[in-house]
């Protein structure tokens, strides 16, 4: 009998042994393809042995330093780097544990630039639908992912929604899609002025939304008309890149794809490509400058932020997706990806959308494809799928509730970078058995 609170109570997982690049193996020596990098996570797959090195150096030198004392060379070398490739203007790194503390920290920072800059009065954030931003309350409450939210809404700091850009659902019959994007980005405006603009702190959105929608782009233009908006009104503009950052997408920030530069961002998963638990809040420099001129030190903090071990395995992983060409590669195998999907799904009954960037693609699963019409929820085909797939030895991330968190079924997928071609071949044809299994 296990004393572990599982994720689900009634589900009895089978024990992970052991991992060997891009698989995973059970301790009954059943093999498992990790099509989605567990929740896009495991970038270098599941043996790398650099990184390993790097840990184990770092530990036999010093395991951890509370930072509430000292810094130390990992910490302080990962910053380094992170800042080297970052968006123009960010210039400070705060390092966490993970996605959703990456999210508090920008949360409470944000608010707390307001205070020192004398813009007491701004205390709102305005979000998206059909986002998440992690499991905390602040990210919860802030996050558009009404199943995850609902049973917590009333002990959650609030933040008001507008659309997602979705362009499947949202885009209208001859608009164009920078005349789609225009319009998504304008209502940001809208809700502004609807709140009142000197009352709101911040725009958080994901670059390509994860896991609640499956892998959504924004569309042309529209995150450059976000931050025309937020410059207009003093907004900061807050990029969650947990999921979709670290060379998900073909480039390490994703977004450098839209051109634009945040002034806080948030990474996670990849960071740490699994090997450690670590994320980071970045910030730009005039955001720091407020801070350290002001009051002069953040009011927040944790007891394993900068963590010496979990920093050397983030600069081990960071150097091999920038130096070792990891980025590229993920851009690369990420077209080949979407090529096999197309060839496989492309004209499928019941594949409406196929869509993404680099190693991070999403289906969306329609009953329609002519009136894009989805499956009745009571079907359960996102967690069918989920347990079709594992059961043919595929790790892939179905979900349900894509359109409106009640309506609508997606795969994720964000396997390995590292991934072969005929591996790629192999994720297909399993996805694809599943798929038909299940419907």
């Amino acid at each position: 009998m296990s004393h572990i609170f599982p994720r689900h109570c009634k589900s009895n997982p089978p024990i992970a042994k052991r991992g060997d690049g891009i698989y995973i193996i059970d301790s009954q020596g059943k093999k498992y393809l990790d099509g989605s990098g567990g929740a896009a996570v495991s970038c270098l797959g599941h043996s790398d042995p650099d990184v390993a090195r790097a840990m184990h150096e770092q530990i036999d030198r010093l395991s951890f330093a509370h930072t509430g004392f000292l810094t130390s060379e990992p910490a302080e070398s990962l910053a380094d780097q992170l800042v080297k490739h970052a968006p123009k203007g960010i210039d400070r790194v705060y390092l966490v544990s993970g996605g959703s503390e990456a999210v508090e920290a920008a949360l409470k920072l944000s608010r707390q630039y307001m205070i020192e800059i004398g813009q007491h009065q701004r205390t709102k954030f305005i979000a998206r639908k059909q986002s998440y931003h992690g499991n905390t309350l602040g990210a919860l409450g802030t996050g558009g992912n009404m199943w995850r939210r609902e049973p917590f809404d009333p002990l959650m700091m609030s933040a008001s929604h507008i659309d997602p850009c979705y362009e499947y659902r949202l885009r209208r019959e001859g608009e164009t899609e920078e005349e789609y994007g225009l319009r998504a980005a304008n209502a940001l405006e809208d809700e502004l002025l609807r709140v009142g603009p000197d009352t709101v702190v911040g725009f958080l959105a994901e670059p390509v939304v994860g896991a609640t929608a499956g892998a959504v782009p924004a569309s042309k233009g529209y995150f450059k008309r976000i931050r025309e908006i937020c410059d207009k009104y003093g907004v900061l503009l807050i990029l969650d890149e947990v999921m979709c950052g670290m060379g998900r997408t073909g480039t390490l920030f994703a977004c450098e794809q839209d051109g634009i530069s945040p002034d806080i961002i948030t990474i996670a998963k990849g960071l740490g490509a699994g090997y450690q638990p670590i994320g980071a809040m970045l910030c730009t420099g005039q955001i720091y400058d407020a801070i350290a001129s002001g009051s002069g030190f953040f009011q927040h903090g944790h007891t394993y932020i900068g963590h010496p071990v979990a920093a050397a395995a983030a600069n081990a992983v960071v150097h091999k997706l920038t130096t070792g060409g990891m980025v590229t590669r993920a851009a690369k195998m990420g077209e080949r990806l979407n090529d096999a999907l197309h060839a496989e799904f492309g004209q499928h009954a019941h594949i409406g959308d196929i869509r993404g960037r680099g190693m991070f693609r999403g289906l969306e699963i329609v009953a329609d494809r002519e009136t894009k019409a989805p499956f009745s929820p009571d079907r359960g085909i996102a967690g069918r799928l989920k347990k079709q797939a594992f059961e043919n030895g595929l790790i892939c991330y179905p979900m349900s509730g894509t359109i409106d968190g009640q309506n609508g079924d997606h795969v994720l997928l964000a396997p390995p970078f590292i991934i072969s071609d005929d591996q790629i071949d192999e994720l297909v044809g399993k996805l694809s058995k599943s798929l038909e299994q299940v419907l």
